[in-house]
């Protein structure tokens, strides 16, 4: 009987049809966005041997499989966006997947926003770096109050008695 229980990467798809082959060894991944998904199920189902076997060999040489373990026990996994692919085909051999991993720590929801570079490493994608994205900072587009306006704050004050100082 076929595991008809929805993917924990997003995609919509029957885990059988999505992820799950690609878990199991069944077959390989064919673009850098399917690695991708694959390692968020991963984490999701807690299967840090994937997770290892599908890095690039600095990543496995810096790898911490039990604090992987604890991340991936220890969270709820609430879902994956992918925001963006740069490359990453079944024709590349590099490619860029940008994401956002929504996970839940002791009733705390966190987002993780990545952009991760994928590398085809003896024929198979492998996951080689991330870099996290920073949110943009809060730009105020009105124009600064002079020193003689009206405080904006309602005060009533001039700007430069009162928040301006």
């Amino acid at each position: 009987m076929s595991d008809t229980s929805l993917c924990p990467c997003g995609s919509g798809k029957a885990k059988a049809d999505c992820c799950g082959p690609i878990l199991d060894g069944a077959r390989q991944a064919e673009t850098a966005e399917q690695l991708m998904r694959a390692r968020y199920a991963a984490y999701a189902t807690d299967n840090i041997d994937f997770l290892y076997n599908s890095s690039g060999p600095q990543v496995q040489a810096e790898f911490d499989a039990e604090s992987s373990r604890r991340w991936s026990e220890g969270s709820e996994w609430l879902g994956m966006e992918v925001l963006a692919t740069e490359a990453g085909t079944a024709a590349d051999d590099e490619g860029v997947v940008e994401f956002v991993a929504r996970y839940r720590v002791n009733k705390t929801d966190f987002e993780h926003h990545e952009r991760s570079l994928f590398k085809r490493v003896d024929g198979q994608w492998k996951f080689i770096d991330g870099e996290l994205v920073k949110p943009k900072p809060i730009v105020n587009e009105q124009p600064r109050p002079g020193r003689n306006d009206p405080c904006p704050c309602g005060s009533g004050k001039k700007y430069k008695k009162c928040c301006g100082k």
